[in-house]
């Protein structure tokens, strides 16, 4: 099978994505250095009564970043600033040259330290894929992933994200996953780093496949991170290499997102918030928060839930002030 995602996708069609700043990416209010922000902003929404932590994934502003209208080493404190958040997930693509670029991870080390910003962990892809049933290629995609576990140590962060891609039969993808995130898991163990598989199509989007490759890895520091809309195993294909064509495609067989779910928590380092459009009340309208959340909670998960906005109704800037709104509504009403 081949996956259809948008680690595929981007991996076809490089970093020429410029094209998507013909979306709204940043709201009017909100320059890069932070800009004017309206009383709404301001407001301070206490918190403190959350089961769970609030970071900001990187990709919710991706075309902000392939644009050039941000800089990845701005995204922290623009992070901070905009929606009041001081947790970041990055996502390599931003730095892809920079992963043993000292000089480089310690001025984006220095900018979070001097204000307060935790960085939680960095979201890979473009590396191989970990599920390659060819063992050279299989081999050359975990090695190309220990650089980016020392630039996690380095920045502080808690893991890595990584894809358990692969073509092949179910079965052959997931002998060849378990024995890739075995042998990265222990190597990131060294480091004090976690490795963390996120439902990203394909195989992976199956929750119960997915539990299964865990279950047999069963190391402590390899895990999931359960993406909350990321249940589409097979999309159509794309008619051409454009980021409008790819948000055009539809999916055609996806798997139970609450029963996905409710597999991967048991396994979660980590989850991602992913949200595309509200309706008046400021609920997302294609997955049922407050359903998730209590099984987040009910799962015992108290870590960091990362903003992942990915509609184009909205500006992301909107878009991420929307979603943490409800997030902290509907959490704090879990208590």
């Amino acid at each position: 099978m081949k996956m259809n995602t948008r680690r595929n996708f981007i991996r076809q069609l490089g970093t020429g994505m410029a094209a998507a700043a013909a979306y709204p990416v940043l709201s009017p209010l909100l320059s890069c250095n932070g800009g004017s922000r309206t009383a709404a902003q301001k407001e301070t929404i206490t918190t403190s009564e959350l089961f769970f932590k609030i970071s900001l994934a990187e990709w919710s502003l991706n075309r902000a970043l392939f644009g050039g209208q941000l800089d990845h080493l701005d995204f922290p404190l623009y992070a901070k600033e905009n929606f009041g958040i001081d947790a970041v997930e990055y996502v390599n693509q931003f730095f892809m040259d920079k992963a043993t670029d000292q000089s480089y991870l310690g001025e984006l080390k220095t900018r979070c330290d001097d204000h307060g910003i935790r960085s939680v962990l960095i979201m890979c892809d473009r590396e191989g894929d970990l599920g390659d049933t060819v063992p050279a290629q299989r081999k050359t995609a975990v090695e190309n992933h220990y650089k980016w576990v020392e630039a996690a140590q380095f920045l502080g962060c808690h893991a890595i994200r990584v894809n358990a891609a692969g073509e092949g039969t179910a079965e052959e993808v997931a002998r060849c996953a378990v024995e890739s995130l075995t042998e990265l898991a222990t190597f990131a163990s060294d480091y004090g780093i976690s490795v963390i598989v996120e439902n990203h199509g394909g195989y992976s989007s199956n929750g119960k496949w997915l539990s299964g490759v865990m279950q047999t890895v069963g190391l402590p520091n390899c895990g999931t991170l359960p993406d909350l809309g990321n249940f589409c195993i097979k999309r159509t294909e794309p008619v051409e290499q454009t980021v409008e064509a790819y948000m055009a495609t539809e999916c055609l067989e996806e798997y139970d997102r609450y029963q996905g779910t409710a597999e991967l928590l048991p396994f979660a380092k980590g989850v991602s918030a992913k949200t595309y459009d509200f309706d008046a009340d400021g609920n997302e309208t294609s997955i049922d928060y407050s359903r998730v959340l209590r099984m987040v909670k009910e799962a015992g998960f108290t870590g960091y839930v990362g903003i992942e906005y990915e509609g184009h109704s909205l500006a992301a800037n909107e878009g991420i002030t929307k979603t943490k709104a409800m997030l902290e509504r509907i959490g704090s009403g879990l208590v």
